[in-house]
């Protein structure tokens, strides 16, 4: 596992192992890859097909736990501030299988 001390205090997007995007502050983690992050919320991307809007759902604070993370990455704050995430669209990122 890198180091995940440098994203500390900034902005991160969390892909969990079931498909969800998580975006929110990291405040803390351990060396099993256990995050908390607050001001958490839950992206609802919806595809092109479908006619009710894309969602951003408040968690609040908000703990993952490290088995279920695939992905954490640093989240540019204007442009992420600049996107209306109501009107984008786009597929299920597929979830993963364990054997």
């Amino acid at each position: 596992m890198s180091s995940l001390s440098s994203y500390i205090d900034k902005k991160v997007l969390v892909i969990t192992a079931d498909s969800r995007t998580l975006v929110g502050n990291l405040l803390s983690y351990d060396q099993l890859t256990n995050l908390v992050l607050g001001q958490a919320v839950e992206r609802v991307i919806r595809t092109p097909d479908d006619t009710e809007p894309s969602t951003e759902v408040p968690l609040g604070l908000y703990l993952v736990r490290g088995d279920n993370v695939c992905l954490v990455g640093l989240v540019d704050g204007p442009l992420d501030d600049s996107i209306n995430w109501q009107d984008v669209k786009g597929s299920a990122i597929g979830g993963i299988k364990h054997v």
